[in-house]
């Protein structure tokens, strides 16, 4: 990926504007998105990948080890005598304290120690509850330079604290009132009095519909999903073939899914439970019947066993256990998508940002609480590929002007969540080379993605994600779910930080 790469602006027929490049004036031969794709855009705005490189090259560095926290300066003829030094101290997202730090003039390639013990927030800390707790420590110009104003963070790391005391979660007291459950046509509607209601689709196994004080939530169900709209260099392969080739070839970028043995239940706990299993066939395949599914057959791609469990809160805690078919390439993302309602166009999320970041890219963006619309996102580039993405979520929440919507979380042991939501869905993005010719959907799609393979770009034109970000399709994959809806009363931090009872 280069600096800065160039693109001409042009005005089309209806009098918009974008950037073009490789064949955009019939120039042939050409080298297609090649010219563009670098961590500074035409116009001088950055890319998000930036933000990476810059916390890589940053000249000082900051490391916790054995209870001490080690300041560098890495810098070979500069102190550090312009700079100013600060902490801020989370527990789950929550901000416990903030302050100055106090660092003495650092010579060129020298260090300061920090016993933690002696720390400004020593105390905050040890005396935390929170599940876990993240000092960040920024590092920032005190004056105005050539290159920069004042303020600027020169360098900044956050660190992840042990616990001192044991989070001891919230339990949610159920009643004891049972839900109501109805069959209606092809499904099952399940309810609270005038709270909330579902409807599972018995026919795809799947929710349907999700309402709370008749606002719906969803406008399509909850599916297994695998494919993740190429980004550059998924399309690299200059040698030998790319991993979108691959892709294509193993039909991943086309995969049906079809119910089999669905069930329900009410239990006598008064929850709800919700059961089926999932079967990935290439989507040109004829729809088999119920039969067929149960037997063994090389046209699988994906089983997904689906364990849904609804409790009267509104919790609903999804169980998946995926068995990929062993022969196919590496998976590009292992998780869940629906489509939202529109309406629910404002975002919050605990995890790693405020810019996008994925598994092999992610060093330079703080776990944190961040607000953003759905708009800005995630903001296609020249070249539309899947972007936008977090990763590190502990919970999201999607709402409208209203404050209702749904929060997902991670559940029980299971792996941080890597988060999309978008205007523009995989296959429009798959579909569209340049950035304008988007068309925007009417929903927002929404991945939650238990492992997710890495964006690599040691270059461009060969297959290089590093070997620990690929997915293997032999391995089997279990991961659990945690959504709610949400009232304009409702803390996503109490339901994060609460649980079912067991």
């Amino acid at each position: 990926m280069g600096l800065g790469r160039s693109g001409l602006l042009k005005e089309d027929a209806d009098g918009s504007k974008s950037w073009a490049y490789g064949g955009d004036f019939g120039d042939t031969p050409n080298d297609l998105n090649f010219c563009i794709n670098g961590i500074v855009w035409p116009d001088r705005t950055l890319h998000p990948a930036v933000n990476e490189v810059k916390y890589l090259y940053q000249p000082i560095k900051i490391s916790l080890v054995d209870n001490i926290l080690k300041i560098e300066n890495r810098q070979f003829s500069e102190t550090t005598e312009a700079l100013d030094f600060s902490w801020i101290l989370h527990g789950d997202g929550c901000v416990l304290g903030s302050g100055l730090l106090s660092v003495p003039n650092l010579a060129p390639q020298s260090s300061h120690l920090i016993n933690m013990e002696s720390s400004p927030w020593f105390t905050l800390w040890s005396t935390s509850a929170a599940k876990e707790t993240f000092l960040s420590v920024h590092v920032i110009l005190k004056d105005e330079t050539r290159w920069a104003k004042a303020g600027h963070v020169l360098a900044s790391a956050q660190l992840c604290l042990p616990q001192t005391k044991g989070f001891v979660p919230h339990v949610i007291a159920l009643s004891k009132s049972p839900l109501s459950s109805e069959q209606v046509g092809d499904g099952v509607i399940i309810s609270k009095n005038h709270e909330w209601q579902i409807k599972i689709n018995s026919q795809l196994g799947t929710i349907d519909s999700w309402k709370i004080n008749n606002v719906e939530l969803m406008s399509k169900g909850i599916f297994p999903c695998f494919w993740r709209a190429p980004t550059d260099n998924d399309n690299g392969g200059f040698y030998t073939k790319s991993y979108a080739t691959t892709w294509r070839e193993a039909f991943l970028d086309n995969v049906s899914f079809y119910s089999s043995q669905f069930s329900v239940k009410e239990l006598p706990d008064h929850t709800v439970e919700v059961s089926t299993t999932y079967y990935g066939l290439p989507g040109h395949l004829p729809k088999p019947d119920a039969a067929a599914l149960s037997e063994a057959s090389e046209s699988v791609l994906f089983r997904v066993h689906m364990r849904c469990r609804i409790y009267e809160s509104g919790d609903v805690i999804l169980d998946y256990e995926v068995n990929p078919k062993s022969d196919l390439p590496p998976l590009p993302r292992v998780g869940v998508v629906f489509n939202a309602e529109k309406s629910l166009n404002h975002v919050t999320w605990y995890g790693r940002g405020p810019f996008e970041c994925y598994p092999d890219r992610k060093a330079a963006a703080h776990v944190g609480v961040y607000e953003s619309g759905v708009e800005d996102l995630h903001m296609p580039y020249i070249v539309p590929g899947e972007c936008g993405g977090r990763v590190d979520v502990r919970w999201v929440a999607l709402k409208n002007a209203d404050k209702f919507g749904l929060f997902a979380s991670t559940h029980d042991e299971s792996l941080p969540m890597q988060v999309s939501a978008s205007y523009y869905g995989a296959a429009e993005l798959d579909r569209a080379s340049h950035q304008h010719k988007l068309v925007k959907g009417d929903d927002i799609e929404v991945h939650l993605d238990h492992r997710h393979m890495g964006v690599g770009g040691d270059d461009s034109w060969t297959p290089c994600v590093h070997e620990q970000y690929l997915l293997s399709p032999a391995a089997s994959y279990r991961f659990s779910l945690r959504l709610r809806p949400l009232s304009p009363s409702s803390s996503c931090h109490d339901i994060y930080s609460s649980q079912l009872p067991n």
